[in-house]
């Protein structure tokens, strides 16, 4: 499971981490602690082809539902079971646990593009989101 330093970052506070030649994503802590208490998720189904940018998740809190974007355009390879069973560990290990969708980049080199760890830290103390 990767670190906050080793996972780029969207404007929409999705993380993407490179893991061999598939990529996991899920929502960051920040986005986490916004959102409040996670009580459903609805996962892209599998083989899903996604766009960069495009809604391809739903997670749903106590304040309210929340489009999640693929942060690169690809494939989804695998999903995580274990947050539609128990949503609550999307806010107990965003990172680790609380992983959405795994998923193979149609671009690799597309990871590069996004935020790394100090430029989204930078991005979160801007407060424009």
């Amino acid at each position: 499971m990767p670190k906050p330093e080793e996972a780029r970052y969207t404007k929409t506070h999705e993380w993407i981490a490179l893991e061999g030649d598939q990529s996991l994503v899920g929502v960051s802590d920040h986005a986490q602690h916004e959102m409040g208490d996670v009580v459903f998720v609805e996962l892209p189904k599998m083989n899903q082809k996604l766009e960069k940018d495009k809604p391809c998740t739903v997670v749903e809190s106590v304040k309210s539902a929340f489009d999640i974007y693929a942060p690169v355009a690809g494939e989804v390879s695998a999903v995580n079971a274990a947050v539609t069973g128990d949503p609550a560990i999307i806010n107990q290990s965003p990172l680790e646990k609380g992983w959405l969708f795994k998923m193979k980049a149609a671009n690799p080199e597309d990871l590069k593009t996004l935020m790394d760890w100090n430029a989204y830290q930078e991005f979160i103390k801007q407060g424009v989101h």
